[in-house]
Protein backbone atom coordinates (compact mmCIF):
# COMPACT_ATOMS: atom_id res chain seq x y z
CA UNK A 1 0.00 0.00 0.00
CA UNK A 2 2.86 2.50 0.72
CA UNK A 3 4.40 1.75 -2.44
CA UNK A 4 1.00 2.32 -4.54
CA UNK A 5 0.37 5.58 -2.47
CA UNK A 6 3.77 6.80 -3.27
CA UNK A 7 3.52 6.21 -6.58
CA UNK A 8 0.17 8.06 -7.29
CA UNK A 9 1.93 10.79 -5.54
CA UNK A 10 4.84 10.76 -7.80
CA UNK A 11 2.53 10.49 -10.63
CA UNK A 12 0.17 13.70 -9.52
CA UNK A 13 3.71 15.34 -9.19
CA UNK A 14 4.90 15.04 -12.63
CA UNK A 15 1.56 15.90 -14.23
CA UNK A 16 1.27 19.10 -12.16
CA UNK A 17 5.02 19.95 -13.47
CA UNK A 18 3.73 19.35 -17.01
CA UNK A 19 0.86 21.02 -16.76
CA UNK A 20 2.43 24.32 -15.37
CA UNK A 21 5.00 23.68 -18.25
CA UNK A 22 2.76 23.52 -20.29
CA UNK A 23 0.31 26.43 -19.24
CA UNK A 24 3.51 29.02 -18.85
CA UNK A 25 6.02 27.49 -21.44
CA UNK A 26 5.11 29.86 -23.95
CA UNK A 27 5.31 32.79 -21.30
CA UNK A 28 8.81 31.82 -21.01
CA UNK A 29 9.22 31.34 -24.41
CA UNK A 30 8.08 34.68 -25.23
CA UNK A 31 10.35 36.13 -22.63
CA UNK A 32 13.20 34.41 -23.70
CA UNK A 33 12.98 35.24 -27.51
CA UNK A 34 12.79 39.19 -26.51
CA UNK A 35 15.88 39.19 -25.65
CA UNK A 36 17.48 38.00 -29.05
CA UNK A 37 20.71 40.38 -30.32
CA UNK A 38 20.08 43.19 -33.11
CA UNK A 39 19.96 40.43 -35.47
CA UNK A 40 17.77 37.56 -33.67
CA UNK A 41 14.45 36.65 -35.51
CA UNK A 42 11.01 35.60 -34.08
CA UNK A 43 11.72 31.61 -33.66
CA UNK A 44 14.67 30.16 -31.99
CA UNK A 45 17.68 29.45 -31.92
CA UNK A 46 18.35 32.49 -30.20
CA UNK A 47 21.21 35.20 -32.11
CA UNK A 48 22.83 36.90 -29.47
CA UNK A 49 21.59 38.53 -26.21
CA UNK A 50 20.76 41.85 -25.63
CA UNK A 51 18.20 44.46 -24.82
CA UNK A 52 18.03 45.68 -28.50
CA UNK A 53 14.03 45.15 -28.73
CA UNK A 54 13.88 47.04 -25.78
CA UNK A 55 15.21 49.77 -26.37
CA UNK A 56 13.20 49.54 -30.34
CA UNK A 57 10.31 49.13 -28.56
CA UNK A 58 10.35 52.15 -26.19
CA UNK A 59 11.58 54.44 -28.85
CA UNK A 60 7.77 53.86 -30.58
CA UNK A 61 7.72 55.93 -33.94
CA UNK A 62 7.38 52.95 -36.66
CA UNK A 63 6.03 50.40 -34.11
CA UNK A 64 3.96 51.60 -31.25
CA UNK A 65 3.58 54.27 -29.56
CA UNK A 66 4.03 52.45 -25.96
CA UNK A 67 4.64 55.09 -23.70
CA UNK A 68 0.90 56.85 -24.88
CA UNK A 69 -0.70 53.58 -24.52
CA UNK A 70 0.85 52.05 -21.36
CA UNK A 71 -0.23 55.36 -19.69
CA UNK A 72 -3.99 54.82 -21.36
CA UNK A 73 -4.18 51.68 -20.14
CA UNK A 74 -2.59 52.04 -16.49
CA UNK A 75 -4.92 55.04 -16.21
CA UNK A 76 -8.04 53.56 -17.80
CA UNK A 77 -7.48 50.47 -15.39
CA UNK A 78 -7.34 52.05 -12.20
CA UNK A 79 -10.27 54.81 -12.94
CA UNK A 80 -12.30 51.05 -13.66
CA UNK A 81 -10.84 49.39 -10.74
CA UNK A 82 -11.76 52.57 -8.08
CA UNK A 83 -15.69 52.21 -9.94
CA UNK A 84 -15.77 48.81 -9.64
CA UNK A 85 -14.97 48.49 -5.83
CA UNK A 86 -17.32 51.27 -5.31
CA UNK A 87 -20.26 50.25 -7.25
CA UNK A 88 -20.02 46.15 -5.98
CA UNK A 89 -19.33 46.83 -2.57
CA UNK A 90 -22.44 49.27 -2.45
CA UNK A 91 -24.84 46.70 -4.33
CA UNK A 92 -23.40 44.09 -2.41
CA UNK A 93 -24.63 46.05 0.83
CA UNK A 94 -28.03 46.56 -1.13
CA UNK A 95 -28.85 42.98 -1.97
CA UNK A 96 -28.35 41.90 1.71
CA UNK A 97 -31.83 43.31 1.34
CA UNK A 98 -34.59 42.29 -1.03
CA UNK A 99 -36.25 45.55 -2.91
CA UNK A 100 -38.49 45.69 -5.37
CA UNK A 101 -36.46 44.98 -8.91
CA UNK A 102 -33.42 43.32 -7.14
CA UNK A 103 -34.22 39.76 -9.01
CA UNK A 104 -34.52 41.90 -12.53
CA UNK A 105 -31.00 44.19 -11.44
CA UNK A 106 -29.04 40.97 -10.78
CA UNK A 107 -29.98 39.30 -13.75
CA UNK A 108 -29.51 42.36 -15.93
CA UNK A 109 -25.91 42.98 -14.40
CA UNK A 110 -25.36 39.43 -14.79
CA UNK A 111 -26.09 38.74 -18.41
CA UNK A 112 -23.32 41.09 -19.58
CA UNK A 113 -21.12 38.34 -18.77
CA UNK A 114 -23.22 35.51 -21.76
CA UNK A 115 -23.50 38.18 -24.14
CA UNK A 116 -21.06 37.68 -26.24
CA UNK A 117 -18.25 40.07 -25.95
CA UNK A 118 -17.82 41.79 -29.69
CA UNK A 119 -21.76 41.99 -29.97
CA UNK A 120 -21.67 44.19 -26.93
CA UNK A 121 -19.18 46.73 -28.27
CA UNK A 122 -20.42 46.82 -31.17
CA UNK A 123 -23.78 47.50 -29.31
CA UNK A 124 -22.43 50.30 -26.91
CA UNK A 125 -21.04 51.58 -30.22
CA UNK A 126 -23.86 52.41 -31.58
CA UNK A 127 -25.55 53.72 -28.74
CA UNK A 128 -22.98 56.47 -28.53
CA UNK A 129 -23.50 57.28 -31.87
CA UNK A 130 -26.90 57.94 -31.95
CA UNK A 131 -26.09 59.90 -28.76
CA UNK A 132 -24.01 61.69 -31.33
CA UNK A 133 -26.50 62.22 -34.00
CA UNK A 134 -29.28 63.58 -31.52
CA UNK A 135 -26.60 66.36 -29.94
CA UNK A 136 -25.54 67.58 -33.48
CA UNK A 137 -29.53 67.76 -34.42
CA UNK A 138 -29.66 69.55 -31.38
CA UNK A 139 -26.79 71.54 -32.12
CA UNK A 140 -28.13 72.30 -35.73
CA UNK A 141 -31.64 72.92 -34.75
CA UNK A 142 -31.20 75.86 -32.24
CA UNK A 143 -27.78 76.90 -33.79
CA UNK A 144 -25.20 75.97 -30.66
CA UNK A 145 -22.14 76.91 -32.20
CA UNK A 146 -19.76 75.15 -30.32
CA UNK A 147 -21.60 71.88 -31.57
CA UNK A 148 -21.83 72.79 -35.11
CA UNK A 149 -17.91 73.72 -35.06
CA UNK A 150 -16.10 71.52 -32.76
CA UNK A 151 -18.32 68.55 -31.88
CA UNK A 152 -17.16 65.30 -33.06
CA UNK A 153 -17.82 62.24 -31.01
CA UNK A 154 -18.78 61.09 -27.88
CA UNK A 155 -16.79 58.00 -28.22
CA UNK A 156 -13.61 58.09 -26.00
CA UNK A 157 -11.86 56.04 -23.56
CA UNK A 158 -12.95 57.56 -20.54
CA UNK A 159 -16.98 57.26 -21.72
CA UNK A 160 -18.05 54.84 -24.28
CA UNK A 161 -15.09 52.64 -23.42
CA UNK A 162 -15.36 52.84 -20.14
CA UNK A 163 -18.56 52.10 -19.91
CA UNK A 164 -18.01 48.64 -22.08
CA UNK A 165 -15.26 47.57 -19.43
CA UNK A 166 -17.41 47.98 -16.69
CA UNK A 167 -19.63 45.56 -18.04
CA UNK A 168 -17.40 43.06 -17.88
CA UNK A 169 -15.60 43.62 -14.37
CA UNK A 170 -18.31 44.63 -12.52
CA UNK A 171 -20.46 41.10 -12.13
CA UNK A 172 -17.23 39.78 -11.18
CA UNK A 173 -17.07 42.11 -8.24
CA UNK A 174 -20.92 41.85 -7.59
CA UNK A 175 -20.51 37.82 -7.00
CA UNK A 176 -17.62 37.70 -5.15
CA UNK A 177 -19.82 40.25 -2.82
CA UNK A 178 -22.69 38.09 -2.80
CA UNK A 179 -20.88 35.03 -1.78
CA UNK A 180 -19.01 37.30 1.08
CA UNK A 181 -21.90 38.59 2.59
CA UNK A 182 -23.99 35.44 2.47
CA UNK A 183 -21.39 34.25 4.97
CA UNK A 184 -21.05 37.22 6.96
CA UNK A 185 -21.82 37.13 11.06
CA UNK A 186 -24.86 40.05 11.06
CA UNK A 187 -23.86 40.11 14.97
CA UNK A 188 -21.00 42.10 14.88
CA UNK A 189 -23.31 44.73 12.92
CA UNK A 190 -25.96 44.17 15.87
CA UNK A 191 -23.02 44.80 18.04
CA UNK A 192 -21.80 48.11 16.66
CA UNK A 193 -25.53 49.27 17.06
CA UNK A 194 -26.18 48.18 20.48
CA UNK A 195 -22.96 50.17 21.32
CA UNK A 196 -24.08 53.26 19.64
CA UNK A 197 -22.33 53.23 16.60
CA UNK A 198 -23.97 54.95 13.30
CA UNK A 199 -24.51 53.08 10.25
CA UNK A 200 -21.64 54.79 8.71
CA UNK A 201 -19.55 53.98 11.79
CA UNK A 202 -20.86 50.66 11.71
CA UNK A 203 -19.89 50.00 8.19
CA UNK A 204 -16.65 51.68 8.64
CA UNK A 205 -14.85 49.85 11.49
CA UNK A 206 -17.00 46.73 11.29
CA UNK A 207 -18.08 45.47 7.65
CA UNK A 208 -15.41 46.81 6.09
CA UNK A 209 -12.03 45.65 7.77
CA UNK A 210 -14.02 42.44 7.68
CA UNK A 211 -14.34 42.63 3.82
CA UNK A 212 -11.10 44.02 3.35
CA UNK A 213 -9.46 41.30 1.70
CA UNK A 214 -12.20 40.66 -0.48
CA UNK A 215 -12.52 43.99 -1.71
CA UNK A 216 -8.76 43.91 -2.39
CA UNK A 217 -9.80 40.83 -4.97
CA UNK A 218 -12.25 43.21 -6.30
CA UNK A 219 -9.71 45.84 -7.29
CA UNK A 220 -7.43 43.02 -8.90
CA UNK A 221 -10.15 41.40 -11.18
CA UNK A 222 -10.77 45.23 -12.07
CA UNK A 223 -7.66 46.06 -13.08
CA UNK A 224 -6.46 43.04 -14.26
CA UNK A 225 -9.68 43.06 -16.73
CA UNK A 226 -9.55 46.16 -17.86
CA UNK A 227 -5.30 45.72 -18.61
CA UNK A 228 -6.40 42.93 -20.70
CA UNK A 229 -9.83 44.16 -22.31
CA UNK A 230 -9.38 43.47 -25.70
CA UNK A 231 -12.97 42.59 -27.24
CA UNK A 232 -15.38 44.89 -25.25
CA UNK A 233 -12.83 47.76 -26.29
CA UNK A 234 -12.78 46.92 -30.08
CA UNK A 235 -15.69 49.31 -31.35
CA UNK A 236 -15.80 51.82 -28.47
CA UNK A 237 -12.26 53.51 -27.66
CA UNK A 238 -12.87 56.19 -30.43
CA UNK A 239 -9.46 57.77 -31.84
CA UNK A 240 -7.34 56.52 -29.26
CA UNK A 241 -6.17 53.01 -28.42
CA UNK A 242 -5.43 50.82 -25.19
CA UNK A 243 -1.68 48.38 -24.91
CA UNK A 244 -4.12 45.36 -25.88
CA UNK A 245 -5.29 47.40 -29.34
CA UNK A 246 -2.26 48.39 -30.30
CA UNK A 247 -0.72 44.60 -29.41
CA UNK A 248 -3.25 43.10 -31.69
CA UNK A 249 -2.46 45.97 -34.28
CA UNK A 250 1.65 44.86 -33.75
CA UNK A 251 0.64 41.08 -34.03
CA UNK A 252 -0.03 41.52 -38.15
CA UNK A 253 2.45 44.56 -39.04
CA UNK A 254 5.72 43.59 -36.73
CA UNK A 255 7.77 40.83 -37.70
CA UNK A 256 10.92 41.16 -35.33
CA UNK A 257 11.26 40.50 -31.90
CA UNK A 258 10.20 43.87 -30.84
CA UNK A 259 6.60 42.08 -30.32
CA UNK A 260 8.16 39.68 -27.83
CA UNK A 261 9.72 42.44 -26.14
CA UNK A 262 5.94 43.99 -25.35
CA UNK A 263 4.60 40.90 -24.45
CA UNK A 264 7.57 40.95 -21.48
CA UNK A 265 6.64 44.03 -20.48
CA UNK A 266 2.96 43.14 -20.25
CA UNK A 267 3.41 40.29 -19.04
CA UNK A 268 5.50 41.74 -15.77
CA UNK A 269 3.03 44.68 -15.01
CA UNK A 270 0.66 41.72 -14.92
CA UNK A 271 2.45 39.82 -12.28
CA UNK A 272 3.85 43.14 -10.55
CA UNK A 273 -0.29 43.88 -10.21
CA UNK A 274 -1.18 40.36 -8.45
CA UNK A 275 2.03 40.64 -5.98
CA UNK A 276 0.85 43.66 -4.92
CA UNK A 277 -2.62 43.05 -4.51
CA UNK A 278 -1.11 39.48 -2.46
CA UNK A 279 1.39 41.92 -0.42
CA UNK A 280 -1.37 43.96 0.52
CA UNK A 281 -3.71 40.94 1.32
CA UNK A 282 -1.42 39.64 3.79
CA UNK A 283 -0.57 43.46 5.30
CA UNK A 284 -4.58 43.44 6.18
CA UNK A 285 -4.32 40.07 7.73
CA UNK A 286 -1.72 41.30 9.76
CA UNK A 287 -3.20 44.02 11.24
CA UNK A 288 -6.40 42.15 11.63
CA UNK A 289 -4.50 39.75 13.99
CA UNK A 290 -2.78 42.49 15.70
Amino acid sequence: MINKKGKSFYFCWFFFITFVIFLYGPTFTIVLLSFQGPEGGLTFPMNGFSFHWFEKLWEGGGYVDIGSAFRRSILLGIILMILTVILSVSAGMAFRKKFFGSNFLFFLTISSLIVPSIILSLGVALEFRLIDETIKFIGNKYNIDWIINDFQTTLNMFSSGLGAQLTWTLPFGLLIMFAIFNRFDKSFEEASRDLGATPWQTFKFIVLPIIAPSVVGIALFGFTLSYDELARSSQVMGATNTLPLELKGLTTTVTTPVIYALGTLTTGISFLVIFIAIGSFFIIKRKKIK
